[in-house]
Parts: structure tokens; C-alpha cells; sequence
């Protein structure tokens, strides 16, 4: 038989999950982060459904849960990342953007890339993932990219959701890039669980 701590304990580990997307999104390298990306939004999304197995042992679960459903199916934000997965899980896909902006590149700056790798034919800024690196030749006819930093007075490379929302509760959205939007989602999740622990939570049951 399920139980309130059961309940939350499992909707927690499932919102650290989205938390390590977020980490790899933020931080990883960039054939990582859209992984990170996907493991946000499909594991994020699960939260809520892990935390409405408090029906079964809180009465009044329904009740304390209608305004946060509500407020989801309203919100701009949070719409879209809910409809975010869906589509990723149905397409196996989530259509994104980068934006490049070079502020100063010379040729003197090509060497702060470090030696490139045996066998490279060709140096890329901005790939599809929105990453820098060597083009690197595969035995099986392949290309890969060999991946490296690229230095914040040079340039900066950012993801964007296609066709994100401008706004979330009730507040505009100056800045839309994919890392944003993954924060503020996080932070609505652990809200939401932080009330749901303070409801419930008393005793862990």
C-alpha cells in the first residue's frame, strides 16, 4: 500500500532527476545539454504526476491541488514546457535555436583553441547543439565534433526554445533562452513540492 512519504519521497527523487538535467544543460558539454534539456522537461513533467498519487491517502489532496492545476494550464511558461513533452517523447525531438554573438575574433585568437586533433579538417562556431569545435573525420565516413570552450570575451552561444513563451506568472520574459526557461521551471517544481511537503508532509506517513 502507497503512503503520503512514499509519495513525496518518490516526487522528490524524480524533481533531483530534472535537476541533474538542468546541471547538464547549464554546464555540459554541448552533445550533452540537449540530453539535459530532454531529462528536465520529461522528468519535470513527472513530478506532478508522481505527487498526484497523494490521492490515495490524502482526502483533501484534490482540493489543495486545483488552484496549482489551474495555475499550470494558464501559465504561458509552464504550458508550453508540459506540451514540450509530449512532443519529445511522441517526435523524439524539441525544436530549438542558437544564437551566436561574437564580440572580437582575430586570428591570434585561434590559437587559444588549443592544437587541434589529429586528423581535423575544418573549425566550427555555433554547431546545430550550439557548440565550438574540430571537425574530425570517422572511419566510417562519418564527421564528428571535438568539442572545446569557447572563451566568454570571444563570444557567447545560447539555446533557445522555438517559439517560447514571453511570459510566466504574470511577469514578461526579457530573456527566453532554453537555460532561463529550464530554471524558472525548476523553481516552479520545487515550489510546488515544498508546499505539497508542508501540507502533507507532517509525520511523513
Amino acid at each position: 500500500m502507497d503512503t503520503t512519504a512514499a509519495a513525496l519521497a518518490r516526487a522528490e527523487r524524480t524533481l533531483a532527476i530534472a535537476k541533474l538535467g538542468l546541471r547538464q544543460l547549464k554546464e555540459g558539454k554541448p552533445d550533452h545539454r540537449m540530453a539535459g534539456l530532454w531529462n528536465l522537461v520529461v522528468f519535470g513533467r513527472a513530478v506532478t504526476n508522481v505527487l498526484q498519487n497523494l490521492r490515495s491517502t490524502e482526502p483533501v489532496f484534490d482540493e489543495w491541488y486545483a488552484p496549482w492545476v489551474a495555475e499550470m494550464r494558464d501559465d504561458p511558461l509552464l504550458k508550453y514546457l508540459y506540451n514540450l513533452r509530449s512532443e519529445i517523447l511522441k517526435e523524439g525531438s524539441a525544436k530549438t535555436s542558437v544564437n551566436l554573438q561574437i564580440t572580437r575574433f582575430t586570428s591570434s585568437d585561434a590559437a587559444r583553441f588549443g592544437p587541434s586533433p589529429p586528423g581535423a579538417t575544418g573549425f566550427i562556431i555555433g554547431d546545430a547543439l550550439g557548440g565550438v569545435g574540430w571537425q574530425v573525420p570517422q572511419a566510417d565516413g562519418t564527421t564528428a565534433m571535438y568539442y572545446v570552450g569557447l572563451p566568454g570575451d570571444i563570444g557567447s552561444i545560447t539555446v533557445h526554445f522555438a517559439g517560447a513563451p514571453k511570459q510566466h506568472l504574470g511577469a514578461p520574459l526579457p530573456d527566453v533562452s532554453a537555460e532561463r526557461v529550464a530554471q524558472l521551471y525548476v523553481d516552479y517544481l520545487q515550489r510546488l513540492l515544498d508546499k505539497a511537503v508542508e501540507r502533507f508532509g507532517s509525520g511523513r506517513r
